[in-house]
């Protein structure tokens, strides 16, 4: 039977496929509405099934608040060209509007919401079949609290965040405090927020790197008072190209690796303990500054931290979660 291009403009709206997909299924399906909206489902199945391995880097992440309620979601694809089609960035919008209203707690529990002819996860199948990449839905994240502020990074659909406060809170603060999340990344509220996990590692990293720079200060301190540039025998390759060049001898280099294997051993078995552990005290201090909120450097005032903005603002107003979500390895 002939297809209209009434009966495929229709079947197109309905479907969001284009219009030969529209024409072919309508054709299948012998006009059979139903059936043609099962043969655009099943193609779409069938590239979600054959692009599962595929990596979907590319997407659009959203944030929205309700005021004690806030969400950000990510709808993932395979490329720029689709995560920027207005299609897929209104089905990201949908999604998360029906999460926010419904106060979804968990990624299934989206997924699981009725849309359309079918669930949240049927859309995102139909989805991409239209398009024949995979998608996937990922990064669903909430926060909860007396206001909650949402922050969407130069409008560019790939870096969201969301705050949640204990009081109301002005508005401009909180927008601020969730641009600092964007710029700044923190791991945790303060140092509570931290593991002992996470804190024990940093604190074995920063032994091992103070040891390693007492040893190299006394290897360096060695070949200068042996009259031998300590940048001309840091490595095999330099050893070699130096000598090449004539700007060391051969008797240098052996000097150099005599000099270097004896006393790297010689002040490794000596270091003093208590002054390793005072150094990486010190830059577990360091790292907790930079990774929690409240210890840093607020962006807007360098010579206030976020702790000292908000007693500013209010000394009973306290940040009690946050959330960031990007597309961008960093």
């Amino acid at each position: 039977m002939a297809v209209s291009m009434a009966d495929i403009t229709k079947l197109r709206k309905m479907t969001g496929a284009g219009m030969m997909d529209c024409k072919n299924a309508l054709n299948d399906a012998e006009g059979d509405f139903d059936k043609a909206m099962e043969i655009i489902r099943k193609k779409g199945q069938a590239v979600a099934a054959k692009r599962s391995d595929r990596e979907a880097s590319e997407g659009c992440v959203l944030a929205k608040t309700t005021g004690d309620f806030a969400v950000i979601i990510a709808l993932k694809c395979e490329t720029d060209f689709v995560a920027q089609n207005a299609d897929f960035v209104k089905l990201t919008q949908d999604i998360l509007d029906l999460a926010v209203a419904n106060k979804c707690k968990t990624l299934d529990e989206v997924k699981a919401l009725p849309m359309g002819n079918g669930t949240v996860q049927d859309a995102v199948t139909d989805r991409s079949g239209i398009t024949g990449e995979k998608m996937e839905l990922d990064g669903y994240l909430t926060v909860e609290g007396t206001t909650t502020v949402v922050y969407n990074h130069m409008n560019r659909n790939g870096l969201c965040t969301i705050v949640a406060f204990n009081k109301e809170v002005n508005e401009q603060l909180a927008k601020q405090v969730a641009m600092q999340i964007a710029a700044m990344n923190p791991l945790a509220i303060d140092e509570d927020g931290v593991s002992e996990e996470v804190k024990q590692k940093e604190i074995d990293v920063a032994i091992e790197k103070t040891k390693a720079e007492q040893v190299q200060k006394a290897v360096e301190a060695a070949l200068k008072k042996a009259n031998i540039n300590p940048a001309h025998v840091d490595s095999e390759d330099h050893m070699e190209s130096n000598m090449a060049k004539g700007w060391i001898t051969a008797e240098d280099v052996a000097k150099a690796k005599e000099i270097i294997a004896t006393v790297s051993a010689e002040k490794a078995a000596n270091l003093p303990e208590q002054m390793i552990q005072n150094i990486a005290k010190g830059r577990l201090g360091k790292f907790l500054k930079e990774v929690c909120l409240l210890n840093q450097e607020d962006i807007m005032d360098a010579k206030k931290t976020v702790r000292e903005v908000l007693k500013e603002a209010d000394p009973e107003l306290k940040i009690v979660d946050f959330k960031r979500f990007t597309l961008r390895a960093e």
